[in-house]
């Protein structure tokens, strides 16, 4: 080979390792920031799991899939997917890397359609959502669901709530005269009459109204993890491509 054209691929492939080890580092730095996320996202759903357990017994249908639930989740997969990634950086091996390319770009595109389902459908959810916790007041007292009924109460009570949709949900599900002591505003006496002795908003709304007033910090949170998991897709893509070329020209 002419010297100039030795050269020269010295050079080229110089370049190929600078940058190489710019993506290498890129790469590292987003999964562990992935990583963290999902430490972080664990942790919460640890506090939550915690903090609002009273409150899982509140559905029927799913009373173990909650937000708690979803945050372990979410963060579980989340931390294996950046180990995934920290190792393929770190080895420069090109079936970690796709790997971790294939795995980021399903979750991503699971994340998508399921907040496409969920925005399109949030009617239907909402109405079932409702339906499902009113089949919960049939069983409110009931001896075999001690959890449910206080799950109800501490429900009603923090947040000076009663019933799911308005306080006349006890009156026509249990067929009663009198709401539970968790619904009155003096407790010890029971609701009876007149009506101004109980809380008049219904806990669905105001429950649905509480977690839209606080969902910002949960928005902020999923728009970082959602540009990190973008950055992730590119540099691990780069990167493979990257070591492919330098492998043929080691060859």
């Amino acid at each position: 080979m002419h010297p100039r054209f030795r050269g020269l691929r010295v050079q080229v492939m110089a370049l190929s390792q600078r940058c190489l080890l710019y993506l290498k580092v890129q790469l590292f730095i987003f999964n562990l920031i992935f990583w963290l996320g999902g430490c972080g996202a664990l942790g919460v759903g640890v506090w939550l799991s915690l903090s609002q357990g009273r409150f899982s017994a509140l559905s029927l249908s799913f009373p173990s899939l909650g937000i708690a639930g979803l945050f372990l989740a979410a963060g579980a997969v989340v931390m294996a997917v950046g180990f995934v990634g920290c190792l393929g950086a770190s080895t420069e091996h090109r079936c970690l890397l796709l790997t971790f390319f294939v795995i980021l770009a399903a979750i991503v595109l699971l994340e998508l359609g399921g907040f496409v389902v969920f925005y399109a459908c949030r009617d239907k959810f909402d109405r079932y959502a409702q339906d499902d916790l009113k089949s919960g007041l049939r069983r409110y007292g009931t001896p075999g669901d001690p959890a449910l009924t206080q799950a109800w109460d501490t429900v009603q009570t923090e947040f000076r709530c009663c019933g799911v949709q308005n306080f006349t949900d006890w009156f026509e599900i249990q067929n009663a005269t009198a709401l539970p002591e968790s619904c009155c505003l003096e407790h010890g006496t029971p609701c009876h009459s007149p009506t101004a002795t109980w809380w008049k908003e219904p806990c669905y709304e105001k429950v649905k109204r509480w977690v839209g007033e606080n969902i910002w910090a949960m928005g902020i949170f999923a728009a970082c993890i959602g540009v990190v998991q973008v950055l992730g897709l590119i540099s691990s893509m780069l990167m493979y491509c990257q070591v492919l070329q330098a492998e043929k020209y080691c060859e």
